[in-house]
């Protein structure tokens, strides 16, 4: 339960705050990486919901969920692997329920000694891409020029698709991830990939496919019955 819930959350705020980047300013002008990820905050602001498939990887383990997301700050994930689990963030209320083990974890975000509303919402907003800006560098991995989504240098097959490819490197010791890499597809203007490597070398990476966006969701999507039979634990972060 304890290694399935640690990689689930991490990589649904990590997904939370990837899917956040949708949508970039495409331009033929020269700017620089910091303008580019910017205008990704920007352009976000303006998108009133959408939904995404994700394939999440945490270093060889697998994981397959829908994403979906309204302004400003609610985001769901269902899974397809593992079967049926779900994380939930309403706003106020982030919930987890963990099948395998037949729990539910809840996390009140307005708890007076937690600042986890902050977290979460600003993870999925332009305001939190803002934050990532000022807490990280943004470099061109190496140019503003399209690149391979994938590439194989020992083999040297490349992928068809190209993409952008943006890298932000902590500034101080404290930020959760020592870089993060961003793919973004330059027809589309949506956020493909992101890669984020721990300080102990651990690898999140997320690939995002089938974009809907701006459906008209309400905040019905984001309502969860707690199976009956699931054991609840409430404020689980304390």
């Amino acid at each position: 339960m304890k290694l399935s819930f640690k990689k689930s959350l991490a990589g649904a705020f990590l997904a939370a705050f990837l899917a956040s980047g949708l949508m970039a300013q495409g331009s033929e002008t020269i700017i620089t990486a910091n303008e580019y990820f910017k205008s990704v905050s920007e352009e976000y602001g303006k998108i009133k919901d959408y939904q995404a498939n994700a394939n999440i990887t945490v270093d060889k383990e697998e994981m397959k969920a829908k994403i979906t997301y309204l302004q400003p700050d609610k985001v769901r994930f269902d899974f397809s692997q593992p079967e049926e689990q779900v994380i939930v963030f309403n706003g106020e209320t982030l919930t987890i329920y963990l099948p395998g083990s037949q729990a539910v974890l809840t996390q009140n975000a307005n708890a007076e000694d937690s600042d986890s509303k902050g977290n979460a919402a600003n993870l999925a907003t332009s305001e939190g891409l803002s934050l990532m800006r000022r807490y990280y560098t943004v470099s061109y991995e190496t140019s503003q020029e399209e690149v391979p989504l994938d590439e194989n240098k020992e083999t040297g097959e490349v992928s068809e698709e190209k993409v952008i490819r943006l890298v932000l490197w902590r500034r101080t010791t404290s930020e959760a991830f020592r870089y993060i890499k961003l793919s973004i597809t330059p027809k589309t203007k949506l956020i493909r990939r992101v890669e984020a490597v721990t300080p102990s070398d651990i690898t999140y990476k997320i690939d995002f496919s089938d974009y809907e966006i701006n459906q008209g969701l309400t905040a019905q999507r984001f309502s969860y019955d707690i199976p009956s039979a699931a054991n609840s634990y409430d404020n689980f972060m304390f």
